[in-house]
């Protein structure tokens, strides 16, 4: 019988920290963690935006999320700086910082690993600062946003990983007036469909001579809470 999320979080925590999970996964694969200290130097060469809320990264071969999860802590840092008094406003500002958090990965059980970490990130610092309070509802809505956003596919081909690959889609989360939340849909490719373009901002719609991607789905605004009933 597979085991429960709950079961499998210490597996997942350890695997994080290690930098090799097995020499096979090095040499298929060339699988080799970046361990926290590399990390955090990194990061800090970009801090101004790990502490921005809205400020988006992709990580086309995220493993099981060191990097992502630091992210996530620095941008979830921030939102209890700032919000941690108002418990709705705590939840609308996390909903957005996770929402602009990507990755993907060519291994299952790496995009699992990264899903739950950054679930478990935003759970304990939600359950330590609201206690009883906390909702599941605000939870489901993290996993929905986590589950479009960590991809099980190949960040070279564009496309998922399984019997009949299709082209990897991405959904842009957007606040719009407080409360509301706008999703549309992107396939990958179209992202990064003119070389000259690839070092521009995921979703990059800022510069009048950027190429701006036609979206495959619009969806209406809904309640950044109701974001997993659509």
């Amino acid at each position: 019988m597979a085991k429960s999320l709950l079961e499998q979080k210490p597996e997942i925590m350890a695997q994080g920290r290690r930098q090799i999970v097995s020499k096979k996964r090095v040499a298929d694969h060339g699988e080799v963690y970046t361990n926290p200290r590399e990390v955090n130097a990194m990061l800090d060469l970009v801090k101004q935006e790990t502490d921005r809320i809205e400020s988006r990264f992709l990580e086309p071969a995220c493993g099981t999320g060191n990097f992502l999860v630091e992210i996530l802590n620095r941008k979830l840092a921030v939102v209890e700086q700032r919000y941690s008094k108002s418990q709705i406003e705590y939840e609308r500002y996390a909903v957005l910082a996770i929402s602009s958090i990507y990755g993907v990965d060519i291994l299952a059980d790496n995009v699992f690993a990264c899903q739950a970490r950054l679930f478990e990130v935003f759970d304990q610092q939600y359950l330590a600062l609201f206690k009883k309070q906390a909702t599941d509802k605000c939870r489901q809505a993290v996993k929905f946003i986590l589950s479009r956003n960590i991809l099980h596919g190949d960040a070279l081909t564009l496309k998922t990983v399984g019997e009949y690959p299709i082209p990897i889609v991405f959904s842009e989360w957007s606040a719009v007036n407080g409360s509301l939340l706008k999703r549309r849909d992107f396939v990958y490719g179209d992202l990064l469909d003119k070389a000259g373009h690839r070092e521009m901002p995921l979703f990059s719609d800022l510069d009048e001579e950027a190429y701006i991607p036609e979206p495959i789905k619009d969806y209406p605004l809904i309640h950044f809470l109701e974001v997993a009933n659509v």
